[in-house]
């Protein structure tokens, strides 16, 4: 592709969006910029690019543009069915999305993991460990889009990435050198419609593995493990559960091939979730040849993801945690198996098209007292929790208000957990904007 020479039209304007097109402009490109929603930060951006040479197109004049442009490049946001889509593809343009683009400009070594829950954790981790060693960058999915610091990234450093489901959607020729799928359980069905269409992207992130690249995988998934099928890449599996070729967990202890790494109760972070994290990422740092000892530290060194099950504040002996990283139910339920000791749990949120009653049938025989229902999915899972015959429920339309009862209900010595089980744009922007709130609620109510 010769940026210099072609015409693009970047359609979402926020993080990515924003950043793939200040990297069109740095290169000469022509930039169109396509928005639909108009919040006060796409504004901010969209005055931003225009200043630098972007053309803001609207709605009347898109269909001119199209025909125009090479290039339609979709920021993670935006499905590849949205109706623009199909008529840019009807035209034959190029579609693509701002990591396919990003990813395309660099010659570094990638490793890349996907999943529906732990991506964040086992990349934090994985970088933790490597860094010990190596010259490493986080990129992706955590919240750094690759076009942003295309230019800045040295020959030598390797680029670990957090890959989701939408960037996978228009993904196509990218071909990291380690590809991890930690694990495959229904998420963002509202917008991949069904289950297999959301396999079918995960999946994806295997296509062009080659004789000569990794590819770690969960053997105690069986969705996962379903992918070694036609795979070309090396193989290197992870379990909780048995004895594999790669990382396994025995009599508490971890292995790697018949080799003792670490005892699990010396690692930080708790929770069979965790551990297969904690199994992957020893997967990832083997394979680029990390030692040992410096691995074993990485692990011991490493506290935690910002939103992940978070330790916030204990008051009048009742201790909050931060979990709004739990934007699914899978990932609910791993929180509330990992904390022990009653448990006053908050859920709710904006629906991803889930059903709640395994997560109804799980919080009946937890250590959960009490469930605090919020957010628009209240009332379905209102449905569901009695359903399964769980009746210690409040409801409230109010986040603040949820965060308040929470704690009234609470006893000393008991928990209040947040951990929505659905997305946040209900009331929030996105997930950290919801713990952050959580976060400074408890602070009040010191």
């Amino acid at each position: 592709m010769y940026i210099k020479n072609q015409k693009f039209l970047v359609f979402g304007i926020s993080k990515s969006g924003y950043s793939v097109a200040k990297l069109l402009l740095k290169r000469n490109a022509t930039c169109y910029l396509y928005e639909e929603v108009f919040i006060d930060r796409v504004n901010v951006a969209i005055k931003e690019l225009e200043s630098l040479g972007a053309k803001l197109i609207s709605k009347e004049n898109i269909d001119k543009v199209l025909e125009e442009i090479d290039v339609l490049i979709l920021s993670p946001g935006v499905p590849i069915n949205h109706d623009l889509s199909v008529k840019a593809k009807g035209l034959g343009k190029r579609i693509i999305g701002e990591f396919e683009f990003g990813s395309s400009l660099l010659k570094n070594p990638f490793i890349a993991i996907t999943g529906t829950n732990g991506k964040t954790t086992t990349c934090y981790l994985l970088k933790n460990i490597l860094e010990k060693e190596e010259k490493v960058r986080l990129l992706g999915n955590v919240g750094t889009p690759i076009t942003s610091c295309v230019d800045e990234i040295s020959s030598d450093e390797i680029l670990i990435t957090e890959i989701s489901s939408f960037q996978l959607e228009t993904t196509y020729a990218f071909m990291p050198h380690i590809m991890c799928v930690l694990n495959v359980t229904p998420d963002h069905l509202e917008r991949h419609y069904t289950m297999d269409n959301y396999i079918f992207l995960k999946r994806k992130l295997l296509k062009n593995a080659k004789e000569s690249e990794y590819a770690v995988l969960n053997y105690d998934d069986e969705i996962v493990s379903s992918f070694e099928e036609n795979l070309l890449a090396k193989k290197v599996w992870f379990s909780l559960n048995q004895k594999v070729d790669g990382a396994y967990l025995l009599d508490n202890k971890i292995f790697y091939f018949d080799e003792y790494i670490i005892d699990v109760d010396k690692i930080p972070i708790k929770g069979n979730h965790n551990i297969q994290n904690v199994l992957a990422s020893i997967c990832m740092a083997k394979i680029m040849g990390i030692s040992s000892e410096n691995i074993v530290n990485g692990l011991v060194g490493f506290k935690g993801v910002k939103h992940r099950i978070e330790e916030v504040a204990t008051i009048n002996d009742i201790t909050f945690y931060n979990d709004s990283k739990a934007t699914n139910t899978a990932s609910t339920i791993s929180a509330i198996k990992s904390l022990e000791g009653p448990i006053v749990l908050i859920l709710g949120g904006r629906e991803k098209g889930e059903k709640y009653d395994k997560l109804f049938k799980e919080i009946k025989n937890s250590f959960v007292t009490n469930v605090v229902l919020t957010g628009e999915s209240r009332f379905n899972m209102f449905s569901s929790a009695t359903a399964e015959g769980y009746m210690n429920l409040t409801i409230t339309e109010n986040f603040d208000n949820a965060v308040r009862i929470a704690y009234m209900l609470a006893k000393p010595n008991e928990k209040v957990l947040l951990s929505p089980g659905c997305a946040s744009f209900d009331s929030f922007e996105n997930y950290e904007a919801r713990g952050e709130r959580f976060c400074e609620l408890v602070e009040n109510l010191k």
